[in-house]
């Protein structure tokens, strides 16, 4: 187990030190565009008001040597998802509507398909971006040492890097400022890791942009419409504008149905827009948007996402790297010998020591509709098969309290856990078995906690009183932190194998921590605030 003990965090403080911090830091946000757009339906469409994004006030310790561990990993998890994306037929097995979760998930089937009659009338851009995002939890189960087990990998809308770079800067200067009041040793500069995301992500964006090859062109930001977390993305825009010369372009899925159209053989994406007497020619792709079925929900949506797709711009992503990041590939490639068959093109030592630094930072998953489970832990004892049952579906009943169910989505908010497993489990019909899979349950350090500090709206809403508009709410918590490491890659097939033609690693990382009360972990779906890292000896 690690020497730091997690149970005496955090440092304790004063009433007037948490209200002089909280002072500070929340006009430190609103100053640096740590931000949302407030949650008012009449706010006009040049916005005039803001209120800080959720933040924790304090840093949570990570141990140095796990953090180092996740930033190492990032790289040949970048490398093994640029491989699988550029694996048609795995991903036709896995994801397709003819053998794989498409027959079970509307989402995942109406994606594939439109890949499909791609596919059939010919791919104009060979290549991909992939803006990643791999999540990671503090893992103290099995009886062994303190371990980093991995959530998900994230190849769409991998949101937040530009305000995690943020808050990371706040809690430096709130230590600057009042050295947190001397509190814990551990609070100290050398302690606090550098967070330059911004400038990360943006370089995988350029990158794909210069590969394109018309320095004039935009990069196309597809958004959601009424998009609060519009400062997340903007600091993108600015380090695009200003360090690379490079514009970019924001609209929903319903404004690009009426100004987008394809030129010539090559497909050209051009766009009409009021400022511009020509259309604008757009470079490549950056969805922040289209990763739920409520991002795509009429028929021309679905039109305006296949046209991007069909498109010579390129995309991030593609939809077989969005395909790739579901979570039935997850688990897939938990399988004994899957993942190996991915890096068969490497050196042996080097393909056996990447798979074996993977594989420890997963924990067990198996698929609802499978008759042949995982090796499990002795927490996980056999139990007698359902009749008329998959073997997947009688494991996750009768060891709810150990699991959590996922689907094939991103966002938030769409997973089951623990005692909710049984009856869900009850009402879900056996032919959507398969878009589900089973993943044991990670234990982080228990009796961690925080100060979480979030925004009360300022709408006027009935019951609420005229002074808590806008007033920083402030809990001291038991909490729950997860890592996220951001990497990019561009890439496209070489020779069938799909190795990456330029990536970078590690590009920065993101914080999000929560009360324990809660299961789910997304800061735009309302359950975390950001957070940053402090490192910790052990």
């Amino acid at each position: 187990m690690s020497s730091f003990d997690f149970s005496q965090w955090p440092p304790k403080f004063t009433d007037i030190q948490l209200t002089n911090l909280v002072q500070h830091a929340t006009t430190y946000a609103l100053a640096h565009g740590l931000a949302y757009l407030p949650a008012i339906p009449s706010q006009p469409p040049a916005p005039s008001s803001v209120t800080h994004a959720p933040i924790s006030l304090l840093p949570a310790p990570v141990p140095r040597a796990l953090f180092r561990k996740a930033q190492r990993l990032q790289s040949i998890y970048n490398d093994l998802y640029a491989r699988v994306a550029t694996d048609d037929d795995f991903l036709d097995q896995v994801m397709g509507a003819e053998v794989g979760v498409g027959q079970a998930d509307e989402f995942v089937r109406r994606l594939w398909k439109g890949w499909k009659e791609i596919r059939e009338e010919g791919i104009v851009q060979p290549l991909h971006l992939g803006l990643f995002r791999s999540d990671y939890l503090l893992h103290t189960g099995d009886g062994h040492a303190l371990g980093l087990k991995q959530v998900e990998f994230n190849t769409i809308s991998s949101s937040f890097g530009p305000l995690s770079e943020k808050v990371s800067a706040m809690h430096r200067y709130l230590y600057a400022l009042t050295n947190y009041y001397h509190g814990s040793p551990h609070l100290k500069p050398e302690n606090f890791p550098p967070n330059d995301t911004i400038s990360g992500l943006v370089n995988g964006l350029a990158e794909a942009h210069k590969a394109y090859g018309v320095p004039s062109a935009y990069i196309l930001f597809v958004v959601q419409p009424d998009e609060r977390n519009v400062f997340d993305q903007r600091w993108l825009e600015y380090e695009l504008l200003e360090k690379h010369g490079i514009r970019v372009v924001h609209r929903t899925f319903l404004e690009l149905a009426t100004t987008t159209s394809l030129s010539g053989p090559s497909r050209t994406l051009l766009l009409t827009v009021p400022s511009n007497s020509i259309p604008i020619e757009i470079s490549t792709i950056y969805f922040r948007a289209g990763y739920a079925p409520t991002d795509l929900p009429t028929e021309t949506h679905w039109t305006v996402r296949l046209t991007l797709e069909r498109s010579h711009a390129i995309k991030c992503p593609s939809i077989p790297l969005q395909l790739a990041g579901g979570k039935k590939v997850q688990e897939t490639l938990s399988q004994p010998g899957v993942v190996e068959r991915f890096f068969t093109t490497l050196e042996s030592s080097v393909a056996a020591s990447a798979t074996a630094e993977l594989r420890e930072t997963w924990m067990p998953m198996w698929a609802l509709d499978a008759e042949n489970l995982p090796t499990l832990p002795t927490s996980f004892p056999d139990v007698e098969r359902n009749p008329g049952e998959p073997l997947g579906t009688t494991f996750a009943r009768r060891h709810a309290e150990n699991l959590v169910l996922k689907p094939q989505r991103e966002g938030g908010g769409n997973n089951v856990y623990k005692g909710n497993i049984p009856a869900f489990l009850e009402a879900l019909p056996a032919e959507e078995r398969m878009a589900w899979i089973a993943m044991a349950l990670i234990v982080p350090p228990a009796g961690i906690g925080s100060y979480l500090a979030r925004a009360v709206s300022g709408a006027g809403g009935a019951g609420q009183n005229k002074e808590d508009e806008e007033r920083p709410k402030l809990v001291c918590v038991e909490t729950i932190s997860e890592l996220g490491i951001f990497g990019w890659a561009l890439f496209g097939k070489d020779e069938g194998t799909g190795v990456v033609r330029k990536e970078r690693g590690d590009v920065g990382w993101l914080m999000r921590t929560k009360g324990v009360e809660s299961d789910e972990g997304g800061v735009a779906a309302g359950f975390s605030v950001l957070d940053s890292v402090v490192l910790v000896d052990g």
